[in-house]
């Protein structure tokens, strides 16, 4: 048997390399759910932070359960949890970001799990608690809200009677 220090070692070093090889992608979704900008994301990186402690913690207990998932579910289950206590209902908060600033929470929760990280629509919903046809419907709202073009201010009308002769 070997000492528990050793252990230690093994498991920080295994630890170490998922965080090498996931911490991106799981910073990415993080900063698009808070709707913060790449540059200026500390929400996000708090989020991060905290899911990345609750795997390490939890790390010898995953028993041949993917830790990316593992991070990923504890990432989206504090968002929700946060937005529903600081918005009620997971209202939108009004912030400057991206495309996706403009969407409530839990469109966003629905977006970035559907089209980010390429999880099914039965998936989500039983991650997120909700109905299909909930998340369906906030799939559709979220597409609709984000590929609507931008308003632009209508052009200057011209005039035909003042066009010179």
């Amino acid at each position: 048997m070997r000492p528990r220090h050793a252990l230690d070692d093994v498991r920080a070093q295994e630890f170490r390399a998922y965080v090498a090889g996931a911490g991106g992608r799981l910073l990415q979704t993080a900063t698009l759910l808070t709707a913060e900008p790449p540059d200026a994301n500390p929400r996000a990186r708090r989020l991060l932070t905290l899911a990345l402690a609750r795997t390490y913690a939890g790390w010898d207990g995953l028993h041949g359960e993917d830790p990316y998932d593992h991070t990923r579910r504890y990432l989206v289950t504090r968002f929700a949890l946060s937005a529903w206590h600081r918005h009620g209902a997971l209202r939108p908060r009004p912030r400057p970001g991206g495309p996706l600033a403009v969407l409530s929470p839990q469109e966003r929760l629905v977006l970035v799990l559907r089209l980010h990280e390429g999880i099914a629509e039965e998936q989500t919903a039983a991650m997120l608690g909700l109905p299909l046809d909930r998340v369906r419907a906030a799939h559709d709202r979220a597409m609709a809200a984000v590929l609507r073009p931008p308003a632009r201010p209508a052009p200057a009308p011209v005039r035909v009677d003042t066009v010179p002769s």
